[in-house]
């Protein structure tokens, strides 16, 4: 699903661009192209936020998404400073024609990643996909709770 919808949003968007390029848009038809675009993206960046954590113990999930979130953050606030420059003065199409290329380039590298390698996580419990530290920690929890660390005593 990932893959799918970031490829699709990511086409979506390269035809868009060619059609804003020919001067093929409106503001309607515009607005109706991405609509459709952020339909799919939308779905594609939901079901990956929400999923990429699961390759992460138990323990941890939560501050994988917290870090995913922030790292989302820093990318997405070059967004203005970016789109400032391609828009200008407004009196280039071309620029932000490259600024829709760009995109459309993020979003159809992320659908091939993630179609190369994205954890297969559907119908598979949660441990199952990464096994929680609690688990990996058994024995060394058995170790301090018996007090038997495995150092020789003093008789020996």
């Amino acid at each position: 699903m990932i893959s799918g919808t970031y490829l699709a949003s990511g086409i979506l968007l390269v035809i868009t661009a060619q059609l804003f390029k020919a001067g093929a848009l409106n503001a309607v038809t515009q607005t109706l192209c991405w609509s459709v675009i952020f339909f799919f993206a939308s779905a594609g960046a939901s079901a990956g936020y929400l999923t990429v954590s699961e390759i992460f113990p138990l323990e941890v999930r939560a501050k994988a998404i917290a870090v995913f979130f922030a790292i989302a953050q820093c990318f997405g606030s070059l967004g203005s400073h970016l789109y400032g420059h391609l828009i200008g003065t407004g009196q280039d199409p071309n620029k932000l024609y490259f600024g829709y290329l760009l995109g459309a380039g993020a979003m159809i590298l992320g659908g091939v990643v993630a179609a190369f390698l994205a954890v297969d996580a559907e119908g598979k419990s949660l441990e199952d996909i990464a096994t929680p530290l609690s688990v990996i920690a058994k024995p060394a929890e058995a170790i301090f709770r018996t007090g038997d660390r495995g150092l020789p005593s003093a008789g020996d």
